[in-house]
């Protein structure tokens, strides 16, 4: 596998347990649910009492084998509860803020005039071993981030050439102050959603090349580049995650106390020096593997599992959880959006011709049947949420259309765009060209006089609801005389040659492609996705307008950028939309805390440090 396809794997996954994956999952069974029934939170109640374990079932796929928080490419590793141990500068907030201030380490960035420098205020925090979190430990982490794009560009999953953290500088004005220095301004709400992916090192103790050896002035390349070598071949070693003094060292809540490396299973007791919210009451925290969804719900049953995450094909089980003492709240993940992919590069039967005209996308908009989506037994029984927007759902950069379809299920609405455009409909015989040219009432540039609409559909063959939905989208498609066939892959053999800014050369080997969901930072920027050349551009989707305000959404100073370019960008469909599905999360009734730290875990963002338990525990 080549670096770039095996950076587009890593990313999906970093998006998971950063905030951004698909559900893992099975077609839903049983009657559809009715989602009013899990959509209210519970609130706070009872009495905390001190102790007891709290095990979390772990996303089945999703196992961890690395330490180090920023893991080489080639590792392709998944960290052990990262943001548990080592915290960003900020971290992720479901409750509409831009970050969430009580769990962050830092203050919110003081922006100068001219967005050339961030001045960043570090809260009093310390390490485990009692010194404190400092501006050097700011610059130490970044100055290791660079080290680790400049031995490859795939070692850091969010990186494009050009951007962050290229053409900055990071500076300790002082001991609890960091300076970031821009060579181009950021948008300043962007800038804190890249600073929530910058999990900050200790630089008093992490700054040496050899066990026992000295510090190193880490701000020199070649000294941080050796700093890297040896952080990262330590993480190597999983029999030592427990007993190397180096992991010992964090500045979150806990610290790591058992590893298992066949599975991936884990273990964290509290960090007695963390300063951040929540009374650690809780003795100790348990991620438990697992191989399958079946596997977590069975756990769930038996009453071995404190939380976790149900799949929504044991949806129809709700009741029943409830009746064995469980909680279960669900809601779509925040910064996602499920779309169908258009390859606007593949020239077989003039696809690239027809797809690039923006009535042919808006007809096949209307062709998919998202209410009927989300009933249907054989595709989300209930458990999805429409959305027709790259924001997302319920996000703090909507589009002027709100959460309204913006070209809703209609077949006659499809069928009379491709009439009023030149086509003749025939769903028997195939619909085509009658009327070639560039005309208003006319087929389009390069589409010839007989043209028929014909094309393929790669499918991801997990989870299966993405399946069963593209299967539906062709049989809506067959009533406008539009032939399409599904073609399932596997998600490695997509992530690996369906994308034409890594596999050009297979640019005429697939015209659409339904890999799960796009899911995204907290500030759901379409920058890298939909720019013209950008580095996930994996259709070749290129709009002038989009690109000017990508840039404004990335670099620009105006707020309500994100969300011109969301409206816009959702109008023009450089994907087709589809429902996004729900999460579903499971806890026992007798643990509590702040809702919003259940609501958090939609986004596989953990805040135990936060919860008790109410009732006598073992």
């Amino acid at each position: 596998m080549s670096q770039v396809p095996r950076r587009r794997g890593r990313l999906l996954l970093a998006l998971a347990t950063a905030g951004v994956l698909f559900i893992t999952g099975c077609t839903a069974s049983g009657a559809p649910v009715d989602a009013t029934s899990y959509k209210d939170l519970p609130a706070e109640s009872g009495t905390p009492i001190d102790g007891g374990v709290v095990t979390i079932a772990l996303t089945p796929g999703l196992t961890p084998n690395y330490i180090y928080p920023y893991p080489p490419a080639a590792t392709g590793g998944t960290v052990i509860g990262y943001d548990l141990m080592w915290r960003a500068l900020y971290r992720t907030s479901l409750e509409g803020e831009p970050f969430d201030a009580a769990t962050s380490l830092a203050e919110e960035p003081v922006i100068s005039d001219d967005g050339h420098t961030a001045t960043i205020a570090l809260k009093d925090h310390s390490w485990s071993n009692g010194k404190p979190v400092t501006a050097d430990d700011v610059v130490f982490t970044f100055d290791l981030l660079k080290a680790a794009i400049a031995e490859s560009p795939a070692n850091w999953a969010f990186y494009t050439p050009g951007q962050f953290p290229d053409g900055v500088t990071v500076t300790a004005a002082d001991a609890r102050t960091a300076v970031f220095s821009f060579e181009k301004p950021y948008n300043p709400s962007y800038l804190v959603s890249l600073l929530q992916l910058l999990y900050i090192m200790p630089s008093a103790d992490w700054s040496i090349a050899a066990t026992g050896g000295r510090v190193l002035d880490y701000t020199q390349p070649e000294n941080a580049t050796a700093i890297y070598h040896y952080l990262t071949g330590q993480s190597e070693d999983q029999s030592t995650f427990v007993t190397n003094p180096l992991w010992q060292i964090v500045n979150g809540p806990y610290q790591l106390s058992a590893f298992e490396p066949t599975t991936g299973s884990f273990s964290l007791t509290p960090n007695k020096k963390y300063s951040g919210p929540g009374d650690s009451r809780i003795e100790r925290v348990d991620f438990k593997a697992f191989t399958s969804p079946s596997a977590v719900y069975n756990q769930f049953a038996a009453g071995e599992l404190t939380t976790g995450r149900l799949d929504a094909s044991f949806a129809s089980k709700i009741g029943d959880l409830r009746k064995k003492g469980y909680n279960v709240y669900g809601a779509p993940s925040p910064a996602r959006f499920d779309g169908l992919v258009i390859n606007f590069d593949n020239k077989v039967d003039n696809f690239d011709k027809i797809i690039g005209q923006l009535y042919i996308r808006q007809a096949m908009q209307h062709l998919i049947d998202q209410p009927g989506y989300i009933k249907s037994r054989g595709i989300h029984s209930g458990t999805a949420t429409a959305n027709y927007s790259t924001g997302g759902l319920n996000s703090a950069y909507p589009p002027e259309f709100g959460e309204k379809a913006t070209y809703p299920y209609d077949v006659k609405a499809a069928e009379k765009l491709l009439t009023d455009h030149g086509w003749k409909v025939d769903a028997e015989k195939g619909t085509t060209c009658v009327r070639p040219g560039t005309g208003d009432d006319q087929c389009g540039e390069g589409i010839p006089k007989g043209q028929k609409i014909t094309f393929t559909i790669a499918s991801a063959n997990d989870p299966a609801f993405v399946g069963a939905r593209d299967l539906a989208f062709v049989s809506q498609l067959k009533k406008v005389g539009i032939d399409a066939k599904v073609v399932t892959k596997s998600l490695n053999y997509m992530y690996e040659n369906y994308g034409n800014s890594y596999a050009p050369d297979n640019a005429d080997k697939w015209a659409m492609q339904d890999f799960g969901a796009f899911v995204q930072t907290s500030y759901p920027t379409s920058n890298n996705a939909f720019n013209t050349g950008g580095s996930f551009n994996l259709g070749s989707y290129s709009n002038p307008e989009a690109d000017k305000l990508i840039e404004a959404s990335t670099f620009g100073a105006d707020p309500k950028a994100l969300s011109a370019e969301v409206t816009m960008l959702s109008k023009d469909l450089p994907v087709l939309f589809f429902p996004t599905p729900d999460n579903l999360i499971v806890w026992k009734k007798d643990l509590s805390g702040p809702p919003s730290t259940f609501r958090s875990m939609l986004k596989f963002v953990y805040s135990p440090e936060q919860w008790y338990f109410t009732g006598k525990q073992k």
